[in-house]
């Protein structure tokens, strides 16, 4: 179902598992140029995100020719949670509780089960990321013979 105003969602995590899976299969540092062509993006924003999965410890830039953005660890080894804390533990639902009138009892019990459920929720979906690795994922794509925009052309890590 589609809400018409509702929040933009936030779908970092999606693009960057997309990014990663990507350089996985090139196999050779990518540019934050091809990389910002993959997800129609600035080069600026790749280079912010990729940041925090440099600091993180799943990816390495090498600057100079031929360098960019490289995996530091194989898929297998680092999971859908692994990736969503490396950008911040980004909200997992748009849902949010009413604050109008907090002497409210309706409003109270309104609350504290929406509260509840979605905590419960949360907490299942960050399970179930932590056991899915982006290998794994990965696995699953049929590449076709073609790959993503150039994947060398300097470095603008």
């Amino acid at each position: 179902m589609s809400y018409e105003g509702a929040m933009p969602t936030d779908t970092r995590l999606s693009r960057m598992l997309h990014v990663l899976i990507h350089m996985d299969h090139i196999g050779a540092p990518v540019t934050s140029e091809v990389i910002s062509q993959m997800l129609d993006t600035n080069p600026v924003v790749v280079r912010r995100t990729m940041a925090g999965l440099r600091a993180a410890g799943y990816l390495t830039s090498v600057k100079g020719h031929g360098g960019g953005w490289a995996l530091a660890r194989p898929l297998d080894e680092v999971t859908l949670r692994d990736i969503h804390d490396a950008l911040g533990g980004p909200k997992v639902f748009a849902i949010g509780l009413a604050d109008n009138d907090p002497r409210c009892l309706v409003e109270r019990a309104v609350n504290a089960a929406l509260k509840d459920a979605m905590v419960e929720a949360e907490q299942r979906l960050l399970t179930r990321f932590g056991e899915v690795t982006i290998g794994a994922l990965s696995r699953d794509v049929a590449f076709p013979h073609t790959h993503p925009p150039e994947a060398s052309g300097g470095a603008d890590v």
